[in-house]
Order: C-alpha cells, then structure tokens, then sequence
C-alpha cells in the first residue's frame, strides 16, 4: 500500500510536468487515498504533556517467551522482563503468554491468565496496578485463540480491558522460504499457501463477530489490545474496531511496525481505546528484537 501512493505521487508530477490530463485521474487517486495514509503511516507524533491523571497500557506478543528457541538466545525472558520494568506501563497486555519463563512481576498485584491448549500451552494475560472486580474470557470454537478480559477499577472509574489473539493465517514460514525469484515457487505451494491464508481469514471473521458480540453487553469504556494477525485494511480490523479510537492514528509517528516482516513495516498488533478517552502518547519498539513482534504501548486519560 505505501508502494502505491508512492508510485501515484511520482505518476502525479510526471504528468504534471507533461501537462497530461492522466494528471487529474493521479491526483484523484492520491486524494481518495490520503484518508488511508493514517493507517499505516504517522508522519508525526503528539508531544506528551505528563499529567498524574494519565495511565499507561502496553501490549506485547511475547511469543511464549522463546520456549521452543526461535531466537538462538537464552536471555530472551530477562531482556523482556528488563524491558517491562523499564517502561513501567500501568495495565499490560500479554498474548502468547507462558508461565515457563517464571516471571517476576510482582509489581502487578492484580492480574488473569488465562492458558490453555493441547499440544502447547499458552494464552494471554492482563496484569494491572488497579484493583481487577470482574474477569473472564471468549473461547473461539475449532481455534487455539481466544480473548481474555478483566474489569478494572481505577479511581472511580471501571475500564473494561480486552487482551485478544485471533487466528493466524499462518503465512510467515512460507514467505521466509520463498526466494526472491517469485517464479520459482511452484503451483502446489502456491494452492498450500491460498488454502491456508482463506482459512485463516474465514477464522479471523468468524472470531471478530463473536467479539462483537460480546462488548456490546458491556457498560464500561473499553480498551482492547492484542494481536488481530491482519492488516489496518481488513474486515477484521474495521469490525473490532468500530468507532474506537486507533492509538496509532491518535499519537502514533512513523510506520508504526509491529511485527517483523522481511517486505514491509507491518502493523497487526493494535490498542483501540473508548471515545472517551484521549490518547496523549504512542509508541511502537521496533528496535526491541525478542519475540516476532514488537511491543507497543500508549498513554491514556478519561475525559
């Protein structure tokens, strides 16, 4: 998609030059795309006035903490511990979560996790500095995947916050493996790969709906963190997030990549935040390296 509006934009002084009518087509298309850019690209970020009435949510895949040594590193669970205790978020989300790593978090008195699974055990896990009153999580039929929640008191406020993993289309392993010559990857890979992404997606929706479901019963402003596995241009991501507040589009600056892929800065680990509440400040780590994404963390008040 940047490719795109890039492309445009040099097609739109080519022709502005050569005086063409193809430039009013070029300029269209760069104006329709503009209410995109935002998407996935900040070209800058708010400047944070720190106020004690803020509170800060970060939400991270950890990956299981590298239990099954994806990394050829064995310092992968104290560099992310060293990393939490550094930012200090408030209330962090957690997916991928695994009590193998034996973290310290005592600073977080309140927390839910939620594990599960047959073959590997994992889920996701919310630890707060605020009281937590209620929890609970959706079960996703015929998936590992699934959505934790925990209502917490802060102040006088209650805050619902949702911590979720949907369905992934499990693309990675193969476009790792597929050199740089396209041609080269052969029709069966090619009919593997298609089967998989459609059902993923069929996956992902079904998941988004079900969630949709669910917080409309809620009375509660909402915060939901997670790894959604796609793009800020799906079905997936429109649905959840509604007319929730993209952190990254409020206060976010540059690409703001999640997840480490070979060919672009992707983004598919979001924070949606309740209307009303103002997004004073965020923050993608791309440049912490311990897990397959990044963490991500914004800085929130109610209004």
């Amino acid at each position: 998609m940047p490719a795109f509006f890039v492309a445009n934009g040099l097609f739109f002084i080519y022709w502005g030059i050569q005086f063409k009518k193809r430039l009013i087509l070029s300029g269209l298309v760069l104006l329709t795309g503009i209410t995109f850019i935002s998407k996935f690209y900040k070209f800058s970020g708010k400047e944070y006035v720190k106020d004690e009435k803020d509170f800060s949510v970060m939400s991270y895949n950890v990956r299981l903490f590298n239990v099954f040594k994806w990394l050829d590193r064995d310092d992968i669970p104290s560099n992310i511990k060293g990393f939490i205790d550094e930012k200090d978020p408030d209330i962090l989300c957690i997916q991928e979560y695994s009590n193998s790593a034996h973290l310290d978090l005592k600073v977080y008195p309140h927390r839910y996790i939620f594990i599960d699974g047959k073959k590997i055990k994992t889920g996701q896990a919310i630890f707060s500095k605020f009281p937590i009153i209620d929890e609970g999580n959706i079960i996703f039929p015929k998936s590992d995947n699934n959505v934790v929640y925990a209502d917490i008191k802060r102040g006088k406020d209650i805050i619902r916050v949702y911590n979720m993993h949907l369905q992934s289309i499990k693309i990675s392993p193969d476009v790792s493996e597929i050199s740089d010559d396209i041609d080269n990857v052969n029709q069966k890979k090619s009919q593997r790969i298609y089967a998989r992404i459609s059902k993923g997606f069929t996956q992902q929706q079904e998941q988004a709906e079900i969630f949709k479901e669910h917080i409309k019963k809620c009375n509660y402003p909402i915060i939901i963190c997670g790894d959604m596995n796609n793009s800020p241009f799906s079905y997936v991501y429109r649905n959840i997030k509604g007319k929730l507040k993209d952190a990254f589009e409020e206060a976010g600056e540059g690409f703001g990549a999640t997840y480490k892929f070979k060919y672009y800065p992707a983004r598919i680990d979001y924070i949606f935040t309740d209307s009303k509440m103002k997004v004073k400040q965020f923050e993608s780590f791309s440049d912490f390296e311990n897990s397959d994404h990044y963490p991500i963390m914004t800085r929130l008040s109610v209004e």
